[in-house]
């Protein structure tokens, strides 16, 4: 089937490999910022006086707060005033917010600083897609987001054990630390490789008015908010295994000696999941992948919860099922984003600052409940991963009006239109 080619973009452009591992590093600070505090969260709950276990999951959710503000923002400023600019000075800010935390003497003040790093951290997530956008769509942007995605999760697989490695030789603070270092070579990278992407005539004003007209032109995109919605369902399921997952080891298993070793396997099934997703979903498209990964998501979740409700739980059986459990949400991640996108070129940083939005603040605010249920077994992320699992297919059944496993043809998308700047 014909592809729309990808865009060129202003200026010199940049080889594709060199794209892809560039665009997977600007995504990756996200995980960067929360994998690594995770065998250290013990370690800082100590230090920072706080009392209650549960509590030191807020480290990991004032961040998804931020990122799910500041994702608002910035694809709008990038589509007025260019993905790099926008971009370069956002996460020159995070590295300052990365530093604070640091230097934090209490509990409030590291709270402060999670959530401005998680803020200007959202400019590199909405701004990326924004960039992929501007090249490629349909199933072509679903296939270099997947390649993306396959090298990015490279960085959650090794997340954890970067953090561990930090505590045998160093106080906890030397993960922010390294943090700002590695924030800083990205920075520079960003700045002296990657071109402009954003064209000339498709650049946005930014007006009130113009704003919910196109908050509105997408909210009326049937397809578009459906598979943003839907995402944030099942992503919720995500974020509960990453708030929950310390304590299940550490508590539930005291297996904490092999935890980054552990983390590193189960998160390595959305790496082979996206690096499988890149290979496919040219053949078979990002519809038919997602909702049959969406499928094998619930059948999963049911044999998990069958499984602890026997008694029958063990760590065994805990990371093979959430290993397969990830591999699935590799193939909804990124597909379910290119969908939502599809219609959009210009404005494409909006649409894509209100899907990091939307599906931020739903998979953060699903998720916490989910970490906030844990009860000293793995039974309350089981079963949130069963009932996300279970409301996202019935949301992508309304986004598609009942027509599942169906391939549009990608030539024949039309553009939403929006306001340029002449």
């Amino acid at each position: 089937m014909a592809q729309n080619p990808p865009s060129p973009p202003a200026g010199k452009d940049i080889q594709f490999r060199e794209f892809v591992l560039l665009c997977a590093c600007l995504m990756a600070m996200n995980a960067l910022s929360i994998d690594p505090m995770l065998p250290a969260l013990p370690a800082i709950g100590r230090d920072l006086a706080i009392a209650q276990p549960n509590d030191r999951q807020l480290i990991i959710s004032v961040y998804f707060l931020g990122l799910g503000i500041g994702s608002l923002l910035f694809g709008v400023l990038s589509d007025r005033y260019g993905r790099k600019k926008v971009l370069g000075w956002a996460m020159l800010l995070f590295i300052l917010s990365s530093m604070a935390c640091a230097a934090a003497q209490s509990f409030p003040v590291m709270l402060i600083g999670r959530a401005c790093a998680g803020f200007f951290a959202g400019a590199s997530r909405v701004i990326t897609v924004g960039i992929v956008r501007d090249r490629f769509r349909g199933d072509a942007m679903a296939r270099v987001m997947s390649l993306i995605f396959a090298v990015f999760m490279l960085i959650p697989v090794m997340a954890p054990s970067f953090g561990q490695a930090i505590l045998w030789i160093a106080p906890w603070r030397w993960i922010f630390w390294a943090l700002a270092i590695m924030a800083s070579l990205i920075l520079l990278w960003l700045m002296a490789r990657m071109p402009e992407t954003l064209r000339p005539e498709n650049r946005m004003r930014i007006t009130v008015g113009g704003l919910l007209h196109t908050v509105g032109t997408i909210m009326r995109t049937r397809s578009s908010i459906g598979h943003m919605l839907a995402s944030g369902v099942v992503m919720g399921g995500l974020i509960g295994f990453i708030l929950s997952v310390q304590q299940i080891f550490f508590d539930v298993f005291k297996a904490e000696e092999i935890f980054p070793i552990a983390f590193a396997l189960m998160a390595a099934g959305m790496g082979v999941g996206s690096l499988v997703n890149s290979r496919l979903v040219s053949r078979f498209g990002a519809r038919r992948l997602s909702q049959a990964a969406l499928i094998a998501f619930i059948l999963i979740a049911i044999v998990h919860v069958s499984v602890i409700l026997s008694g029958r739980e063990t760590i065994v059986t805990f990371m093979l099922l959430q290993g397969i459990t990830m591999l699935t949400v590799a193939f909804t991640a990124s597909n379910f984003s290119a969908i939502s996108m599809e219609p959009f070129s210009k404005g494409a940083g909006v649409a894509s600052s209100f899907q990091a939005f939307l599906t931020t603040a739903l998979s953060a605010t699903l998720g916490s409940i989910v970490g906030r249920a844990f009860n000293g077994t793995t039974l309350p992320l089981a079963m949130g991963l069963l009932v996300f699992g279970s409301l996202s297919f019935l949301i992508v059944i309304w986004a598609e009006r009942g027509r599942l496993f169906t391939r549009p043809n990608n030539s024949g998308l039309r553009d939403v239109e929006f306001e340029t700047v002449h």
